[in-house]
């Protein structure tokens, strides 16, 4: 295959895909099974895996996964236009919340706090601290969270276990926190949490996975 050096992404470069499995074959076979194992139907639905996987695929701005989740998502489960944006949205207001939440490290920061503890739940409390320090922005922040997590086209419960996926590929504890209680809260079950985190782990293992591609280009032949 004729490569371009300028060009870092193209849909064609997928084929060099299987040269990663001449180069590490038993890890490559290893992570296939896994993939297929986190994204088949079970307690959480084929449908709601795959909105899952699209959301996921926005926040580790893999374009490879994009192309291919929202593409199985459409052919597979005949996800609609609008339940793309809902899922993509979600995803857009777990990875804006992400930094948000660890405003209150910024806080504790700027405060030179004595606590020697980075992560506490209780730290959570600080975020109001924004509605007096800019408070326009924090304003329109919450509401964008309250429209993005609204049941729509997909349901409060699926978009709450969207958010947890989300929340375990940002690292954000406080995230996970507040998304997994909110999931319970839903009506999740803890086995439908535990797959949803599953399968962020393997969209977040594939899109490294499918950045191979640009190792594989920039080493040569």
């Amino acid at each position: 295959m004729a490569i371009n050096d300028d060009v870092l992404y193209r849909k064609s470069y997928t084929a060099r895909l299987k040269e990663m499995g001449d180069l590490a074959p038993d890890a490559v076979n290893a992570f296939h099974t896994f993939s297929a194992k986190a994204m088949a139907p079970g307690r959480i639905s084929g449908k709601t895996k795959e909105l899952i996987a699209v959301a996921v695929s926005h926040v580790t701005g893999c374009p490879y996964c994009i192309e291919k989740h929202v593409g199985d998502a459409k052919r597979k489960y005949e996800v609609s236009k609008e339940e793309m944006a809902e899922a993509i949205m979600v995803a857009t207001y777990l990875k804006a919340g992400s930094s948000m939440a660890h405003g209150v490290n910024a806080l504790n920061a700027y405060d030179e706090t004595a606590d020697d503890v980075l992560y506490r739940g209780s730290y959570s409390k600080r975020l109001g601290e924004y509605s007096n320090l800019h408070e326009d922005a924090f304003k329109a922040f919450r509401h964008f969270a309250q429209e993005a997590m609204k049941a729509g086209r997909i349901s409060a419960k699926d978009k709450e276990l969207i958010g947890v996926a989300v929340a375990h590929v940002t690292g954000c504890p406080y995230c996970i926190d507040a998304h997994v209680k909110a999931a319970k809260k839903q009506g999740a079950t803890k086995e439908e949490v535990a797959e949803a985190v599953l399968v962020a782990t393997a969209v977040k293992a594939g899109s490294a996975f499918a950045h191979s591609i640009n190792a594989l280009n920039a080493y040569g032949e």
